[in-house]
Order: C-alpha cells, then structure tokens, then sequence
C-alpha cells in the first residue's frame, strides 16, 4: 500500500451525480475507481439474502464480520467481491435500496467498510465517491468535492433509473447518523448540479484538480 498515492474523495447526496462524476474523473485522470456506496449495497443484499433483519444492527454486524470477501481491480474499477462473487445487477434492486442506509449506520459496520475502503490505496490513485469519504475515510487528502442538487432534480433523476426512493428520508437518516453521518467535508468544493450535464460537472471537478496539482 503506498501512502503517496492520491485520493480524489467525491461526496453527496444520493442521485447527485457522485457515481457518473467519478467515473467520468476516473478514466480522465486514468486513475482507480471506487463506489463505497456499492460496497454498503452488497452488504445490504447479503443480509436480505441471509434473511437478516436490517433493522437489527447487531445482527447486521455479525454478518459483516463473518462474511467471506476480497477486493478486486477489474477494468479500473475496485469491486468487493463476496465468496469471488460481485452482485452487480442484484445490489441495484428497489429492496436493496431501501435496506442499504439502515446497513450502513451500524457503527461497526462503518469502521469495518472504513478499513476495506483504505485498503483500495494498494491499487494506485483512486477516485472515490461516497457519503463519508473526504470526512471519515480520507480526511487527510486535498482533493475534496461535495455534489448536491434539488430534491426535484434528484427525484428525476432516480426516475429515469426507474428506481422509486424517498430521497427525503434518506437524505435525512444518512445525516443524522451517529458515525460519520452525511456532511460537507472541510475545504471541499461544493457544486449544486441541478442545472448542469455530467459533462460541466466533471469539468468543473478536473479544473480544479488540475490547478490544486500544478500548486503542490
């Protein structure tokens, strides 16, 4: 694991555009890209699958500290597989998305996905994306963005996934939390993209990089 390795930490709120975004950043800059929140979702899909109520956080924590996984670096992206399995298409379900915020506010849980987070440094410069990343996982870098758009907006956007989801409520048990709740990191870059592409957003992301990497 190299400690020198860059860190570009991409936070928000959910249908802000973090996972486009990074992707976009990512194979701009040739870096790594990881989705905490997909790493949250699988551990959300092996509870359902093991029958675990997801409201119970000691039950969920049992699991997670059992559970068999590995990450992996396939095609520049950073996947944690389960038993050698990534769930790709199952952790994308309504009912996987609905679980996932109650998962991922286990306490012990959050300081475990920390850990395996901090662990994807073995595999070069990351670009990470998350609700915790420039606060709780990689506090210490100077890449921080923090993306946000209007509730209307979000709400479209999950629509055209074809995905229904309170984002309301998400929004507000991802921030209330006890450990590392939802929150703009220190000296991130905030960007409302309501009204902006993928394209802008990303740009504006690169821009700032670029400068931040000519001033080191």
């Amino acid at each position: 694991m190299n400690p020198s390795n860059i860190v570009i930490a991409i936070d928000g709120t959910s249908a802000s555009g973090k996972s486009t975004n990074a992707r976009l950043v990512a194979q701009a800059l040739g870096y790594i890209y990881v989705d905490t929140g997909a790493m949250y979702r699988t551990l959300a899909w092996h509870c359902l699958r093991h029958k675990i109520d997801v409201h119970d956080g000691t039950a969920v924590w049992n699991l997670c500290r059992q559970w068999k996984t590995t990450l992996a670096c396939i095609e520049h992206k950073v996947l944690l597989l389960v038993n050698g399995y990534y769930p790709e298409t199952e952790i994308r379900t309504a009912t996987v998305s609905a679980a996932v915020s109650h998962v991922a506010a286990v306490p012990k849980v959050r300081n475990w996905m920390k850990l395996k987070q901090r662990e994807c440094l073995k595999f070069g410069d990351l670009v990470m994306e998350g609700r915790d990343i420039g606060t709780n996982v990689f506090p210490e870098t100077e890449f921080k963005f923090y993306l946000d758009a209007s509730l209307d907006e979000r709400a479209k956007r999950r629509a055209a996934e074809g995905i229904k989801e309170n984002l309301a409520a998400r929004d507000q048990r991802d921030s209330q939390r006890a450990t590392a709740p939802l929150m703009i990191p220190l000296g991130a870059m905030v960007i409302n993209n309501s009204a902006m592409t993928p394209a802008q957003t990303s740009g504006m992301i690169l821009e700032r990089i670029k400068k931040q990497l000519k001033s080191n």
